[in-house]
């Protein structure tokens, strides 16, 4: 007795049966490959632009690169467009006053500066109050630290146009520069103009201004050194107060332990300029270092 033959499966070919599912994936065609292919290549390609300088022998895009570990940071760079004279003052003048922040060594800022005492400025905008402070006390260097490439273009220029020989523009982290490039009592000064407020609330840790910050500016000021911060965002400049105040080795320079009218020695920024005319309310708070 021969079997009973198996009944065929539905195929494509069987009349009134629906074919089979097709498959959730299709197979990679020759064209899917070419198209990740470019996509990786156009991937190493922004990745390199990112860590190559725009104009070369000019400020590193990512001086510390890799080498420092991640954290929460209270600036983020901007890429504005460079003007052709900015552009042609990063290219001439970057080589002899400029410096990239890569946390691989520590300043002679003696030999650096030719001995001047020398006050870290944080956060220059477009450099115009720095080369003003520069040229209005030629006898103190001024070692300012910003990330946007247009304005360190800008004040490099400006510095030269005033044959000012009393500003280095360093590009980069300030925070590794205070922590790996400076050595113990190096600085007779800290300026922080306008800082980023970070608003929100959940960004408040951003703010430049904390206590561990201030430990680690205490450790690079020399006693009698001063920290002068100015903001237009009051509750930022409670927190200034507030913070310097309570912390040990610094001391306010008002009795009364308030604010500071505006020195006359800080010029009146274009920023803080705009500020006024929105009605805000710029607050200086200085201390000394105990």
């Amino acid at each position: 007795m021969n079997p009973t033959p198996e009944t065929p499966g539905p195929t494509a070919e069987t009349p009134g049966v629906p074919p089979e599912t097709a498959p959730a994936t299709a197979p990679e065609t020759d064209g899917d490959t070419d198209a990740e292919a470019r996509r990786a290549a156009s991937f190493e390609r922004q990745r390199r632009l990112r860590q190559e300088p725009r104009f070369p022998g000019g400020p590193a895009a990512d001086p510390a690169g890799s080498h420092h570990e991640r954290r929460i940071r209270s600036f983020q760079p901007r890429r504005s467009r460079v003007t052709t004279g900015q552009e042609d003052a990063l290219q001439r003048l970057w080589p002899t006053w400029g410096l990239d922040i890569d946390g691989r060594g520590v300043l002679d800022l003696p030999t650096l500066f030719d001995g001047l005492p020398v006050v870290l400025e944080i956060g220059f905008g477009m450099g115009e109050a720095t080369a003003q402070m520069a040229a209005d006390d030629p006898v103190t260097g001024i070692l300012a630290v910003d990330v946007h490439t247009p304005g360190q273009g800008n004040l490099l220029s400006l510095a030269e146009r005033a044959g000012l020989s009393n500003v280095r523009v360093a590009n980069g982290d300030a925070i590794i520069l205070l922590r790996e490039m400076l050595e113990p009592d190096a600085l007779d000064g800290l300026r922080v103009f306008f800082p980023d407020p970070w608003p929100k609330k959940r960004h408040h840790k951003r703010r430049l201004i904390q206590p561990e910050f201030l430990d680690l500016v205490a450790q690079r000021l020399k006693p009698g050194a001063f920290v002068h911060c100015a903001t237009d965002w009051e509750p930022y400049a409670e927190q200034m107060l507030e913070v310097l105040t309570a912390h040990p080795l610094f001391e306010n320079t008002r009795e009364d332990g308030g604010y500071t009218p505006r020195p006359a020695f800080r010029p009146l920024t274009r920023f803080e300029g705009q500020g006024l005319d929105k009605g805000h309310v710029v607050h200086d708070v200085l201390f000394t270092r105990r």
